[in-house]
């Protein structure tokens, strides 16, 4: 008899965390100069160093509300810029035009037409 599953599917829920931490590390590549030292540095510590609040606030010398309310509206903020500027969505698309167009030179097989139409892609 197999034990049940109080968790239901922990890989979805995993790899749905690690999506958002990632995604966010690439916004702050992408958006870093646009926020504040302190913006940068709170949302470096809880998700780059995975830092709770708690200890976030304590290094910040002040309260874990506050550092909540730092990491929320950065984080909307950063959402905000992606939406509007679009730069991620567009790094996305050009690496797997890249991808497309090594794959396409790797093989034997040339087609001009299709290569050139993939570098104006870019």
């Amino acid at each position: 008899m197999t034990p049940p599953n109080y968790f239901g599917n922990i890989d979805f829920v995993v790899g749905e965390v690690v999506e958002k931490t990632l995604k966010i590390s690439l916004l702050m590549d992408l958006y870093g100069p646009l926020l504040t030292d302190k913006q940068r540095d709170v949302l470096d510590q809880y998700y780059n160093l995975d830092l709770s609040l708690s200890e976030i606030a304590e290094n910040q010398k002040t309260s874990r509300q506050g550092v909540h309310d730092i990491v929320r509206r950065t984080y909307n903020n950063l959402i905000d810029y992606e939406d509007k500027l679009n730069l991620l969505e567009k790094l996305i698309k050009k690496e797997k035009v890249k991808k497309r167009l090594i794959k396409e030179l790797t093989s034997k097989n040339y087609d001009l037409n299709n290569i050139t139409k993939q570098i104006n892609e870019l």
